[in-house]
């Protein structure tokens, strides 16, 4: 059971990072498209980053991807078996190392 916990709480960790990164470009004005260019700043830097929302957002969409997959591994639809024949890989019996 640990081991379950830890390796899903691993794939959501893994999956976080991925949608923040996909999440950080949304929203984000830059001072040269706001007309306030500060001196000694770079202009393309951005006004506000708005990081608690992404960081909100990062996390909503995270779960919400984490629990569709949980549902579709638990339903039998995602398990090893299955995704190995999708792809075209050879798994179970048969297999030659």
């Amino acid at each position: 059971m640990a081991y379950s916990i830890s390796v899903g709480l691993a794939i959501y960790f893994v999956m976080w990072w991925i949608v923040l990164f996909v999440t950080l470009p949304f929203g984000i004005r830059s001072q040269h498209e706001g007309d306030e260019v500060i001196p000694g700043t770079e202009p393309g830097a951005p006004m506000k980053t708005m990081m608690a929302r992404k960081l909100l957002w990062t996390t909503i969409i995270s779960a919400i991807i984490f629990g569709i997959g949980f549902v579709l591994y638990r339903s039998g639809y995602a398990n090893v078996d299955r995704l190995s024949s999708w792809m075209g890989l050879p798994y179970g019996e048969g297999r030659r190392y």
